[in-house]
């Protein structure tokens, strides 16, 4: 695969995992999360009107860019189409083809400002998966699990209670794959991929705060890599904050630790209020 293929991949199964989980949520969750994912221009939104304004997870659109040069009629559009939701805070993530000199003025012109850019990680079969000593077990996450998986990530994601009902379907959803760390019997830690082809793209890794800072996404990580290869998978994708002086960075330096390497950053807007 080239340079552009392996980006083009990884870009395209992330909001094909977002695809999916709106495509779990029936007619009466999509009312009452005001849950919409809308196609403008060659991007697409997502949009969840009742959260909580910090659930940019979910509030965000990927891929404008992708195909064609972006137009500030699009820029302008998705911006109405937040504001009309109701939605106070909200991610513009540009395609990464997408030269930053020409889509920058259009973001700047709509209102936006830039926000804490996104690094985006990749990794073979043939890198090692570290072997974690760890007190956590990890198993995979079945409907009946829904519900605790769901706390953990709403609370850690930041997506209030009301998204619970939804989140909980995610270890059914279509391609998705959920997994839960355990301390004993207590749920202490959640993380997910989705599979499209032959590549995986990791999401919602969290802990409960009572677990917190000893190991359980890093072994939860290296759990879910282990996983997707043992399925076939050829690549695995996945993505965090970009470096920041000052910052622990610890959602990073697991993705190191588990083999990944840094591919490249896309970056993000929002409402300059923000």
């Amino acid at each position: 695969m080239s340079k552009h293929e392996h980006l083009r991949e990884a870009e395209d199964i992330e909001l094909a995992g977002l695809t999916a989980l709106h495509g779990a949520a029936d007619g009466p969750l999509r009312d009452r999360l005001g849950l919409e994912l809308k196609e403008i221009g060659d991007g697409v939104a997502s949009v969840a009107g009742t959260l909580p304004a910090p659930a940019i997870t979910i509030n965000r659109m990927l891929g404008l860019g992708r195909r064609q040069a972006p137009q500030a009629a699009d820029v302008q559009a998705a911006v109405d189409l937040y504001r009309a939701a109701g939605v106070e805070r909200f991610f513009l993530q540009p395609d990464p083809s997408t030269a930053d000199d020409r889509m920058a003025p259009l973001c700047e012109a709509a209102g936006l400002t830039r926000a804490r850019a996104w690094q985006k990680f990749e990794r073979g079969r043939d890198a090692p998966v570290p072997e974690i000593e760890t007190a956590f077990a990890i198993r995979k996450a079945g409907p009946e699990d829904g519900e605790t998986f769901a706390r953990i990530v709403c609370d850690a994601f930041d997506l209030g209670e009301a998204a619970i009902p939804w989140i909980a379907r995610l270890p059914a959803a279509e391609d998705w794959h959920g997994y839960l760390a355990f301390a004993g019997d207590e749920p202490a830690g959640t993380g997910a991929f989705h599979v499209s082809g032959e590549a995986a793209f990791t999401d919602f890794g969290a802990t409960a705060p009572a677990f917190r800072g000893r190991g359980a996404q890093t072994a939860n990580l290296a759990h879910r890599v282990t996983e997707a290869l043992r399925l076939g998978c050829k690549r695995i994708h996945t993505c965090t904050g970009v470096a920041v002086e000052g910052d622990p960075q610890q959602s990073y330096a697991n993705i190191l630790k588990c083999g990944f390497v840094e591919t490249h950053v896309r970056e993000a807007w929002q409402p300059a209020t923000h």
